[in-house]
């Protein structure tokens, strides 16, 4: 009776069966049988988040000199840029100045403004802030402010909306 190699090794090895070690050889016909090669260690994946957007404004920010400003970058808020602005008295006395100063935490760059702060950004046309306050929502959200719920009483998907009316709000 002839017996496979992986068999033949097994019985002429004491030990060389399940759970031998890497270093068990057995001697079967033509040379020793190799010991299975250690799992190669998966590469380390670095991932890299995504802090900052590019924009361009609908009608852009015109300052004193007459010069438009469209294209800008907006990075994600942190915890501090949604608290801050809470103390703030402006804020305080009308919360509809939030995203005004929040946004102005945000906007890292406009065109070729030197610093962009909230006096900037009370300056912008209503679309401009309109634009800037879905922008806001859209990156901080993950890209996106809808959710796929289901129905659970009649199992019929549908969508809803995550984001608050204002910002800062969810």
């Amino acid at each position: 009776m002839r017996r496979s190699g992986a068999a033949a090794a097994a019985m002429a090895v004491p030990g060389a069966g399940a759970g031998a070690g890497a270093d068990s050889v057995a001697e079967v016909g033509a040379g020793p049988i190799p010991a299975p090669a250690p799992a190669a260690a998966a590469p380390a994946v670095r991932q890299t988040l995504r802090t900052e957007f590019p924009f361009q404004l609908p009608r852009g920010y015109v300052d004193e000199s007459g010069t438009v400003h469209q294209d800008g970058v907006m990075r994600l808020a942190t915890a501090r840029d949604e608290l801050v602005p809470l103390r703030d008295v402006r804020v305080q006395e009308n919360p509809a100045y939030l995203s005004v100063v929040l946004l102005g935490r945000v906007i890292t760059r406009l065109g070729t403004v030197p610093m962009v702060h909230d006096g900037i950004v009370e300056n912008m046309f209503a679309s401009d802030l309109a634009f800037l306050q879905d922008f806001y929502r859209q990156i901080n959200a993950e890209g996106h402010t809808r959710a796929a719920v289901q129905c659970p009483h009649c199992a019929e998907p549908f969508e809803v909306e995550l984001g608050g009316s204002r910002l800062g709000e969810s």
